[in-house]
């Protein structure tokens, strides 16, 4: 979301930003002595809530992100984000060098607050041993005696679904220590992985790439669909589908109602009755608020609005990086990995993560970070989107090569 305030509605921002000054004003105790007595004040807005497919709970249509640095003793954006009703939190073991969950532990326990929390959180070790290994570790980290989801992470291969990990995912739930089991996906095969789940009454959740650039895509509508038919609970992230710009193209994109480019894509997101929630990364307070308005707007996108995304879907095609390794990669005579360093370049340049994006890309291989003196030309010839990728292979060279 953007820091901009002008996609926020003033009726919008009054009911979000009004309803978080009072509580601190509140919460000061700052007070005239002889003050009448005041009306109850109404009930702060609350984030709408679906099912989250076969778990049979509902989450809010809004989820908290997160793979930013938290304030590791309280953080307040935890506090601002369960005064509305967006009480899920969407953590990993590898989100901010492993402080994502500490400080979900710290914020829960000194609010007194677990039982009221959805927390979910996720293991980069995808075999049974190492899975099992990452939810103790998250436990621990997190002070809980269990997650209400747990994740493969950023899944790419459906030989990881395996009858040995079904087996462990009934162990650790009959042991109370996680109530749900998924995975998130968003690489090139995001469909097949849909497809394959779909057949998997294991699993209960799937949290995957879905942006307003792919709402026709037959192939991964079809996905879709299988999912949603068996029960398993929909999650879109990376909702914006950030192009590497460099140019911030995002900023010309015409404002044609009273939403602004970030609130729309969330709206149209929601209006697709297959998708239980959408996951974003707040790590700001006007985000938070910009957010939350849009979710508790029950109007829909006018057709003006919705033509006016296609339009910008259109105009800044060639700039999105949809990370389909296998067609771009194999034409670079070098282990490189362009999916990867063009998702770090993203955080880098749309979102303003220049330290996210640098620690992630130092984590690469040694291999995949030799950027210079790779000739990227058949790349750029291999992409379905036209992106110029040597120009930026290129960038994030100067940017993240030390």
């Amino acid at each position: 979301m953007s820091e901009e305030k002008k996609g926020l509605t003033r009726r919008g921002f009054i009911a979000v930003s009004g309803a978080s000054a009072g509580a601190v004003l509140a919460h000061s105790g700052v007070a005239a002595a002889e003050e009448k007595p005041k009306e109850p004040e109404a009930p702060l807005p609350q984030v709408p809530r679906r099912k989250l497919g076969k778990t049979n709970e509902t989450v809010p249509i809004l989820l908290m992100g997160g793979s930013m640095r938290f304030d590791q003793r309280f953080d307040p954006k935890f506090a601002e984000c369960m005064r509305f009703g967006l009480n899920y939190f969407d953590m990993a073991d590898c989100y901010a060098g492993g402080t994502s969950e500490t400080a979900m532990g710290a914020f829960h326990t000194r609010m007194k607050n677990r039982d009221s929390m959805w927390i979910t959180s996720k293991s980069d070790e995808h075999e049974p041993a190492g899975f099992v290994k990452t939810v103790e570790q998250s436990l621990t980290k997190m002070k809980t005696s269990y997650v209400n989801m747990y994740f493969l992470h950023a899944l790419t291969d459906t030989s990881y679904l395996s009858p040995e990990l079904a087996k462990t995912v009934d162990g650790l739930k009959k042991a109370g220590k996680i109530r749900h089991f998924g995975f998130s996906c968003h690489g090139s095969n995001v469909a097949e992985l849909l497809k394959h789940a779909a057949k998997l009454p294991w699993v209960d959740s799937i949290m995957f790439r879905y942006n307003f650039r792919q709402y026709g895509d037959k192939a991964l509508n079809e996905a879709m669909d299988a999912a949603h038919k068996s029960n398993i609970g929909l999650i879109a992230m990376k909702t914006q589908g950030s192009e590497a710009s460099f140019e911030k193209s995002w900023k010309k994109f015409e404002q044609a109602g009273k939403w602004n480019k970030f609130q729309a894509v969330m709206k149209a997101v929601w209006a697709d009755e297959r998708i239980s929630a959408a996951v974003s990364q707040m790590d700001t307070f006007e985000k938070l608020k910009q957010n939350i308005a849009a979710a508790v707007d029950k109007s829909e996108l006018s057709q003006v609005e919705r033509e006016s995304i296609d339009k910008y879907a259109a105009a800044t095609r060639h700039l999105a990086c949809d990370g389909c390794d296998h067609i771009c990669n194999p034409a670079v005579a070098a282990p490189v990995q362009i999916g990867a360093t063009m998702r770090y370049l993203m955080y880098h340049e749309v979102y303003g993560q220049d330290e996210l994006a640098r620690e992630l890309f130092h984590q690469l291989p040694a291999s995949a970070k030799a950027l210079e003196g790779t000739d990227f030309a058949a790349a750029n010839r291999a992409c379905p989107n036209g992106i110029d990728v040597a120009h930026h292979m290129a960038r994030a060279a100067k940017l993240f090569v030390a």
